[in-house]
């Protein structure tokens, strides 16, 4: 717990910017995109240190640290990418194995009707082809709607704790005597 205190003193120390001869703090609430004004003259020591004591209590109480969150959604990113990659190459195979599949059936086929095997396994396998490439761009779209929509469904999820964290972290400087914006 000290070491999270200390942490967050470090943070908030480093967050402070300098540009030209005017000095500008971004504080923990604005890194958070919090906006918070005192309402009772709290100095910007004051408010640093209200902010992180409502960070700590706004975390414990959602489960949600933002900076983690941060963190996930460029993993939830990369995941989704990954899937998108699945779903092209699922498809991309279909076609052959089409082809395969056709040509047996057509040498069976001809071999059965006119002793011709191969005219028959010809025709088998340019049937099967077209079948195959139609149902492997079927496959293709539907995984790639399905992996659209789980990562849809992640970053709404991460977007939620977001919104929670914030708020608990709002209400907490607000019982403080800030006026809180987001």
């Amino acid at each position: 717990m000290m070491n999270r205190n200390l942490a967050l003193a470090v943070l908030s120390a480093t967050l402070t910017l300098s540009v030209g001869a005017q000095a500008q703090t971004k504080t923990l609430a604005s890194t958070l995109e919090v906006y918070v004004f005192p309402k009772e003259g709290q100095n910007a020591e004051q408010q640093s240190k209200d902010e992180a004591a409502c960070y700590e209590w706004a975390v414990g109480n959602t489960g949600s640290d933002p900076f983690k969150l941060a963190d996930q959604q460029v993993a939830d990113q990369q995941q989704a990418q990954a899937e998108q990659q699945a779903a092209k190459q699922a498809g991309a195979g279909a076609g052959a194995k089409g082809a395969v599949r056709g040509a047996a059936a057509g040498a069976l086929i001809g071999e059965i009707a006119n002793d011709d095997a191969s005219e028959g396994a010809a025709w088998g396998a340019a049937a099967g082809a077209v079948r195959g490439r139609r149902m492997g761009r079927e496959a293709q779209g539907q995984a790639q709607q399905q992996a659209s929509a789980q990562a849809q469904q992640r970053e709404q999820a991460t977007e939620q704790q977001l919104t929670n964290f914030r708020n608990a972290f709002s209400v907490c400087l607000e019982a403080k005597e800030y006026l809180v914006k987001y």
